[in-house]
């Protein structure tokens, strides 16, 4: 029998949280119900339109207490943005309130103008992220932080929050760029990989650090998405995937737009190769397969599904593809019998 896959959530972010905040809540109590392992969101600051959660912490602490066993993931806590020791605390608090089931995915950020909305200079992202982890991971390890080469100035030892008896949450480092993946690598950390590019990109460049450094690989503790389209036949499966695409398609270059890019210069990836990349598609038996596959190839068992289609699909679509999964997926996955339907 394959060792059990780590099965978690994602894709709810930006237009994808509009709606009712109990409605919204309630997608999260049942997939605890339903066996998911966790959930992921995103930090996004002064959007415009507002969008309902800025801060995945504050969202983490209301499905925290409405949930017996789901994680909570950030995809990512930009650290630039945040004091380090502020943070630190505000995690060791929410790791305590859920009971030791909070993820911590981290990254330097993309958006200049969020940084420049604080008044923090966008060329410190990168020496602002490395030190702010750094400081983060020593006040959640050892309950203090001394001052560290960086733009935070404090005094030489600070008492943080007391060490819990557990350790403390995991940290996933997002990047796609050499010097982030090195630093990854250098902290011993396990990644959060990207599904939008693709995580090719990103594998390549850290297995030849690997090779150079001869560090130990964090691979086997990192996560990596993909978009689910599962329905109970393979005809049906491939009846919804063209919409599919076509939607993302229109999504792609919506934020493209948003970022100077014209339609002419954002291509539409070929068909076999997006599913191969970014896809678990067709039949339960179908998205197990792909699923082992997958984590055979990467040595990665921890997959973020995005049944919603980052936004795309409706909230009621997703849930029925989330049911269908946990019914006739998820038990092949974790190595334990079929959940019975409500009736049965």
């Amino acid at each position: 029998m394959s060792a059990p896959v780590r099965i978690d959530l994602a894709g709810w972010t930006r237009e994808a949280t509009f709606g009712d905040h109990r409605a919204f809540l309630s997608i999260f109590e049942e997939a605890d119900r339903l066996g998911f392992d966790g959930v992921w969101f995103n930090e996004f600051h002064f959007m415009d339109p507002p969008i309902p959660y800025p801060s995945t912490h504050l969202l983490a602490a209301a499905i925290f207490a409405r949930t017996e066993r789901l994680r909570v993931g950030s995809s990512v806590l930009v650290l630039p943005i945040h004091h380090p020791l502020m943070l630190a605390e505000e995690i060791a608090q929410l790791d305590l309130q859920s009971g030791g089931r909070l993820d911590i995915g981290v990254g330097r950020g993309t958006s200049a103008d969020t940084f420049a909305s604080l008044g923090i200079p966008h060329a410190e992202a990168r020496l602002r992220f490395e030190a702010s982890l750094r400081i983060i991971r020593a006040v959640l390890t050892n309950g203090r932080a001394t001052s560290a080469d960086g733009p935070w100035r404090f005094p030489e030892t600070v008492v943080g929050p007391a060490p819990a008896q557990r350790p403390h949450p995991p940290i996933y480092v997002a990047g796609s760029t050499a010097e982030t993946l090195d630093f990854a690598l250098s902290e011993d950390l396990p990644l959060l990989l990207s599904l939008e590019p693709p995580e090719g990109r990103q594998l390549a460049i850290y297995r030849s650090l690997l090779e150079r450094s001869g560090r130990r690989s964090a691979l086997g503790r990192s996560t990596l998405a993909r978009y689910v389209n599962v329905a109970p036949s393979a005809a049906v499966a491939e009846a919804a995937l063209d919409s599919l695409l076509d939607a993302l398609h229109v999504r792609r270059l919506h934020f493209a737009a948003l970022r100077g890019e014209t339609p002419e210069n954002v291509k539409r990836p070929d068909r076999e190769t997006v599913l191969l990349d970014q896809f678990v598609h067709g039949t339960p038996e179908d998205c197990v397969a792909q699923i082992r596959r997958l984590a055979d190839g990467t040595g990665i068992r921890h997959l973020r599904c995005i049944f919603n289609g980052n936004g795309v699909l409706s909230n009621e679509a997703a849930l029925a593809a989330m049911r269908l999964f946990a019914r006739e997926a998820l038990p092949a996955l974790k190595g334990h019998p079929p959940l019975r339907a409500v009736g049965d």
